[in-house]
């Protein structure tokens, strides 16, 4: 099978809209079960791969992801290239709830994940170049993917990678602000690096559903509120990849 495309669905994204001719894969890997089955489809014209990464009832806490397992069964599926759709929190001043984000550089804040596929015994230990940790041609497709959609995007970010599932205190925020953090999220490692050693092509869309803490007006983060943005910002990923895929 070749997949055209493969989408990683973070908080808010569960199954993909309009999705045409689907089936369910579950798929056998050698780091145990990924967050559920791959569904696979007709969208734009062309094959989509959809993987709900916390899974499709919202089971697997960011901390607890097998990012491992989820990335092999996509690649498995002989998937050509990944787009990850994360929840983040804004620290930047102009990354506020529903803006959208194709971030350019990460920060690994997260600890005790498994990071690597040379974790496993017998695994050749390889050395990946990880200065650029999403690839600039994916990157440069959403963007030109948005505007085609008339979707406002932001080009570039550093996004911030922390545990979860907890969101983070002030003083953290202020230290990953003044670290050169422009995003604040729990998802992106080590899914990013992983994608790499696979060597898929992988970008991230983050869709802002809160300010961090600390960086809006809010004494305090409702999650009510933040469900309500994340919804707005999640309805534009199909039209934006939608663009993607027929360019």
């Amino acid at each position: 099978m070749s997949i055209d495309l493969a989408v990683i669905g973070g908080s808010g994204l569960y199954n993909f809209p309009g999705l045409e001719n689907s089936s369910r894969h579950r798929i056998d890997t050698p780091f145990g079960a990924a967050s559920g089955d791959v569904v696979t489809g007709d969208f734009a014209g062309r094959k989509l791969a959809f993987l709900a990464r916390h899974g499709e009832s919202h089971t697997v806490p960011p901390h607890r992801v097998n990012y491992r397992a989820n990335l092999w069964a996509l690649h498995s599926l002989g998937a050509r290239k990944v787009i990850g759709v994360n929840a983040v929190g804004g620290i930047r001043a102009d990354m506020g709830p529903r803006v959208i984000v194709v971030p350019d550089q990460i920060i690994d804040y997260t600890h005790g994940r498994y990071t690597s596929f040379c974790d496993v015994e017998g695994a050749e230990v390889r050395h990946i170049d990880f200065s650029e940790p999403y690839t600039e041609s994916l990157r440069r497709e959403l963007i030109d993917a948005a505007a085609k959609a008339d979707i406002a995007v932001i080009d570039g970010g550093c996004y911030g990678a922390t545990q979860g599932p907890r969101l983070e205190t002030r003083a953290e925020i202020a230290r990953m602000k003044r670290d050169g953090c422009d995003l604040v999220g729990m998802t992106g490692m080590p899914e990013a690096v992983l994608a790499r050693e696979l060597e898929l092509p992988y970008a991230c869309l983050a869709l802002v559903a809160n300010f961090a803490a600390g960086c809006g007006d809010e004494a305090e983060i409702s999650i009510e509120e933040i469900f309500a943005h994340l919804a707005a910002a999640t309805a534009e990923v199909p039209r934006i990849l939608g663009h993607l895929l027929k360019s």
